[in-house]
C-alpha cells in the first residue's frame, strides 16, 4: 500500500502498465497487485481531472437530500458521476461517508469537506473548480 500511494502520489495514477514493474519489486503476483489497486477507491487507473469533487453518496447523506445534489452536481459540472468532464478540468466522484453525517449533505472538494450542501452551496463549488 505505502508504494501504491507514493506511486499515485507522484504520478496521479496507478497505471495498469505499471502493474507488472510493482508486482515484481514486492515479490507479488500481478493479480494481487491489480486486486489492491482495484479494490481501493482512491487509487486511480486514470488521471483525474485538475479538480476533484467527491459527493458523498451514503445513506444520512442520502436522507438528508443528497441525491438531489448529486443530480444537480452532475447536471451543474457537466460530468456524470463516476467520470471527468471532456475538457479535463473536473472529476465528480461518489465517496462513501465522511463522517459528518449530522451536518449533510457532504462533498470533498479537492480534499477540503463541504458541509451542508445546498443549491448555492452547490453553485458555489461549481464556480470554484470552474474558474
Amino acid at each position: 500500500l505505502p508504494l501504491l500511494h507514493w506511486l499515485q502520489e507522484e504520478i496521479g495514477t496507478v497505471d495498469d502498465a505499471a502493474v507488472p514493474a510493482i508486482a515484481k519489486a514486492l515479490n507479488l503476483s500481478r493479480a494481487d497487485v491489480h486486486g489492491v489497486v482495484t479494490f481501493y477507491h482512491d487509487f486511480r487507473r486514470v488521471p483525474a481531472g485538475r479538480r476533484v469533487v467527491k459527493l458523498c453518496l451514503a445513506e444520512s447523506c442520502q436522507a438528508r437530500g443528497g441525491a438531489a445534489m448529486e443530480a444537480a452536481a452532475a447536471k451543474r459540472l457537466g460530468v456524470a458521476m463516476g467520470g471527468t468532464r471532456r475538457d479535463g478540468q473536473v472529476t465528480l466522484e461518489p465517496v462513501y461517508c465522511l463522517g459528518l453525517c449530522a451536518v449533510g449533505p457532504n462533498a470533498l472538494v479537492d480534499g477540503r469537506p463541504v458541509a451542508r450542501i445546498d443549491a448555492a452551496a452547490l453553485e458555489r463549488i461549481a464556480q470554484e473548480v470552474s474558474a
